[in-house]
């Protein structure tokens, strides 16, 4: 395993997916799991030790509301974390601040044990960095990124440095 995904709900099973398609598209293996860093913090903490155990190099970690999980999984390890703050909406009802709790919960971490960030709700964005993070110890990964970016760059939405009229 080179990535653990953590998140603290099964509601929030369908946003970290999206994480876990782009490491299946680079073939980076990785391990899923729901733990509440508020619930069960001594399962949290031993579960962490495992997936470094097991060769977890990347951590990405999901969280609404308080945004606990991210903080304290970095609290327990030297491994790269990025939290993916999450909006929290259940059936019918909002929290109302549309994961701008979770943002800053997690962007505000104390100095010395940083949690690297990406936006609201954007798992896929997490994956790709995790991907970065990793392209740097594995050549076929760098590869495959830059194959990747190279696509992004003729996707045909660009226009090659032409001015287009509006």
């Amino acid at each position: 395993m080179k990535v653990a995904i953590f998140f603290g709900s099964k509601s929030d099973t369908d946003t970290m997916k999206k994480a876990a398609d782009v490491l299946r598209e680079f073939d980076v293996d990785f391990k899923a799991y729901v733990i509440s860093a508020h619930r069960n913090g001594a399962l949290l903490a031993q579960t962490v030790r495992q997936a470094e155990l097991d060769g977890a190099e990347v951590i990405i970690a999901g969280a609404g509301l308080a945004a606990a999980l991210p903080g304290v999984i970095a609290g327990l390890t030297t491994v790269p974390v990025i939290g993916v703050p999450l909006e929290c909406v259940n059936p019918g009802k909002s929290n109302g601040l549309g994961g701008m709790d979770a943002l800053l919960s997690i962007v505000q971490m104390p100095s010395q044990i940083p949690v690297a960030t990406v936006g609201i709700n954007n798992a896929k964005n997490a994956a790709y960095l995790a991907v970065e993070i990793l392209a740097v110890k594995y050549p076929e990964l760098k590869e495959k990124l830059c194959d990747f970016r190279a696509m992004l760059a003729n996707d045909g939405e660009q226009n090659g440095g032409k001015g287009i009229e509006l």
